[in-house]
């Protein structure tokens, strides 16, 4: 008590003397120098003492405000307050205006990084290009040949169809001497260029490309719409640069349909894959820091330790693109105890419902007398003539013991009798998830393995139950994919792994670790706390996937694994659940009338498309280069069909056969086509050529969806 009243003493002499010592530096000042002070005498407002704050207060200075977002394929879409002065930038800062999502969760502003708010800085940088530029020679000979011929299509055609003049131009890329043209100029060579090639070779031979329409859907629509309108082919960009993860369509039949960041909120587990969200996804970031606080467990997996690692609860870092590994010995586990050894109905109820887990698949001889996974069993070879029942698949109803059609096959999208048909709503049919019962047959089917290398094809054998259905043996696509993932079952035969710590067998803990260096351990553990949180919050189970697991050659393979995991446990489809692509999120919301616009709907159908990646691959060479036969990537178990052929040849003949649209689409100038009479008794033909659709075969699991839609040039 003595030593706090001694305490309280020396505060209040302290704070006596501060006082005084305030008073009496007022004093000091001469009588005409005195200012007005704050009330604690802290502050002295000198108006004796002028500061030049002009320069600041200019650069901040503003007449208006504007709304605006930066337009970069950046896919934040974010909204910015631009402050603008005398028609130029200033500066900006950002909104604040965005609609609440009410109460129960943080709101979606503000929205920015730092690279939107100093963007202003390349908008006005002294290295930005602001204007065209021409190949030097190529400019000079142009300019001489329009002042000669007094036609710039022809000083253009002129140009080009001179051997050598051609040489000299194209023989200077890559080496400068590009020089400013002013605007009418540089439109008037383009326009020039396009017409003589028009006239000349044909439209098809031009080709347009821009980025994402969400990008800015205005330019993007008047780009298309010319390439539309003139009959040129707009190539795809999403492919190209390696954006487009393809097992999207590969599984769904939708491309890239993944929930907003705000759906991260949701989340009870959330992974990041290879996505670096605090700088790649730096708007979206709150939400994933944010619901760590209602008890997100949040899992980062990455090769280094990126800036979104010190969010993570638990960091797992494989060697760069072995994520796949990762994944499926997670997917062996998560089939092993939440399947097999155990039970979830949500589970079980989901696959069956929403996946083609149940479907039969016909098991093909080899001429060595194996066996391997074939087509999907489907109605027509049950004796079914309706005009699609080869495009439909069927299960095994577990109530009636038969096998049976289900609603929302493909047979059911396109066609009259599948007309109330295209849902998924099963009615009283039960699909049996698996053909293994007492006294069932069993058959041994061929798997590939792709982890070994040396001189022969590695492959596995694996024993799955069998029914003779058709005349034919069968299995579902569930038994497969438990042979295929290694996860043994009594009464099976065939060579299966021991245990999670059976390193020699694909798809084990200790088979991923030796390939990625993820203990063991560690990805069992977290497969079953994915598996289990997904169990107990029926679905809310996330990962968010990033380029880091997209850019690879195989990334379809690493993909499908990532969603095998989120289907076998519920969590697509859920809010708070599924996969969250980096890119897909972004929607243009006038679909509809920016589709018609693009595409020139209104005027010609169909605008001619094209993959860019192999359109590219051909139209530059690239092939010529490619020294690796198709089948150095074909499966040990395939018919062989890509023996001794190229690359090249499987994209021309998926042209021919109309899987896949290329341009140009005839040896010969389109215009000329259809100038040619037509045949005596006869008629051009009036729309593009018939489709041959490609068969449909196992690949589980996919979700049953809408299929894919194409359009041959």
């Amino acid at each position: 008590m003595a030593r706090r009243q001694a305490r309280r003493r020396a505060e209040q002499a302290a704070a006596a003397a501060t006082e005084r010592l305030l008073r009496a530096g007022s004093t000091l000042r001469p009588a005409g120098a005195r200012a007005a002070t704050t009330p604690d005498r802290r502050a002295v407002f000198r108006p004796d003492q002028r500061v030049n704050d002009t320069p600041y207060r200019e650069r901040w200075a503003h007449d208006r405000t504007v709304r605006s977002t930066h337009g970069v394929n950046c896919t934040g879409s974010c909204s910015w307050k631009v402050y603008v002065k005398d028609g130029l930038i200033t500066w900006e800062t950002q909104q604040t205006d965005y609609p609440t999502v009410g109460p129960d969760r943080p709101e979606y502003e503000p929205r920015g990084c730092p690279r939107g708010a100093s963007f202003s800085w390349y908008t006005y940088s002294p290295t930005r290009v602001r204007h065209p530029h021409a190949r030097g020679v190529l400019l000079e000979m142009y300019r001489e040949a329009r002042e000669r011929l007094g036609d710039p299509v022809a000083a253009w055609a002129e140009i080009t169809s001179d051997p050598e003049r051609r040489r000299r131009y194209q023989a200077a890329r890559g080496k400068g001497g590009l020089v400013r043209v002013g605007w009418d100029e540089a439109l008037e060579i383009a326009a020039a260029a396009h017409v003589h090639t028009i006239a000349a070779h044909g439209p098809d031979r031009l080709a347009g490309f821009s980025p994402i329409p969400a990008m800015s859907m205005a330019s993007h629509a008047v780009g298309a719409r010319f390439m539309a309108l003139i009959g040129a082919p707009m190539l795809s960009f999403y492919d190209w640069y390696a954006d487009l993860p393809i097992a999207s369509p590969q599984v769904f039949g939708d491309q890239t349909d993944v929930p907003e960041s705000g759906d991260w909120w949701d989340a009870a587990y959330l992974m990041l894959w290879g996505s670096n969200v605090p700088v790649t996804r730096t708007p979206d970031a709150h939400w994933m820091a944010e619901a760590r606080y209602r008890g997100q467990k949040v899992i980062v997996v990455s090769p280094d330790y990126a800036d979104a690692t010190k969010f993570a609860d638990e960091w797992l870092h494989p060697h760069p693109g072995t994520d796949g590994a990762l994944a499926m010995a997670m997917g062996h586990v998560v089939l092993r105890e939440f399947f097999v050894d155990g039970h979830v109905p949500y589970f079980t109820d989901y696959v069956r419902r929403f996946t083609d887990l149940p479907f039969l698949v016909s098991l093909d001889a080899r001429p060595d007398g194996t066996r391997v996974p074939g087509k999907f069993l489907t109605a027509r070879d049950l004796g079914d003539e309706d005009e699609a029942a080869a495009w439909k698949p069927v299960l095994l109803d577990a109530v009636t013991d038969r096998p049976t059609a289900p609603a929302g096959t493909l047979g059911d999208r396109w066609t009259a009798d599948g007309e109330g048909r295209w849902h998924l709503e099963l009615g009283a049919v039960k699909p049996a998830l698996t053909l293994l019962a007492p006294g069932a047959r069993t058959a041994e089917v061929l798997l590939p393995r792709f982890d070994e290398g040396g001189d022969g094809p590695a492959t596995v054998r694996r024993g799955v139950p069998v029914r003779h259905v058709a005349g034919r043996p069968v299995t579902t696509v569930f038994d497969l994919l438990l042979a295929a993932y290694g996860v043994r079952r009594d009464g099976l035969p065939g060579s299966w792994p021991t245990g999670y710590e059976d390193a020699s067998s694909p798809c084990t803990p200790a088979w991923q670790e030796a390939i990625t260096s993820v203990p063991a351990g560690q990805a069992t553990r977290i497969a079953r706390e994915f598996a289990r949180t997904a169990a107990a919050t029926r679905g809310r189970a996330m990962i968010v996937m990033g380029a880091g697991t997209n850019h690879w050659f195989h990334s379809d393979t690493i993909y499908r694994a990532f969603l095998s995991l989120l289907l076998l446990t519920g969590c697509q489809g859920v809010n708070g659940g599924g996969w969250a692509h980096y890119v897909g999120q972004e929607k243009v919301r006038p679909y509809t009338g920016w589709q018609q616009l693009s595409t020139a709907a209104d005027w010609v159908r169909p605008s001619r498309q094209m993959a860019g990646t192999p359109y590219w691959y051909l139209h530059t060479g690239q092939w010529r280069y490619d020294r690796q036969g198709a089948d150095a990537l074909s499966s040990p178990t395939g018919k062989g069909l890509f023996a001794g052929r190229h690359t090249a040849d499987l994209v021309a003949q998926s042209a021919r056969l109309g899987w896949m649209p290329s341009c140009p689409a005839f040896d010969a100038n389109p215009l000329d086509v259809g100038r040619r009479p037509a045949p005596p008794g006869g008629r051009p033909p009036s729309g593009p050529p018939t489709r041959s659709r490609p068969d449909a075969s196992a690949s589980p699991p996919r979700t049953r969806t809408r299929p894919p839609t194409g359009r041959v040039c």
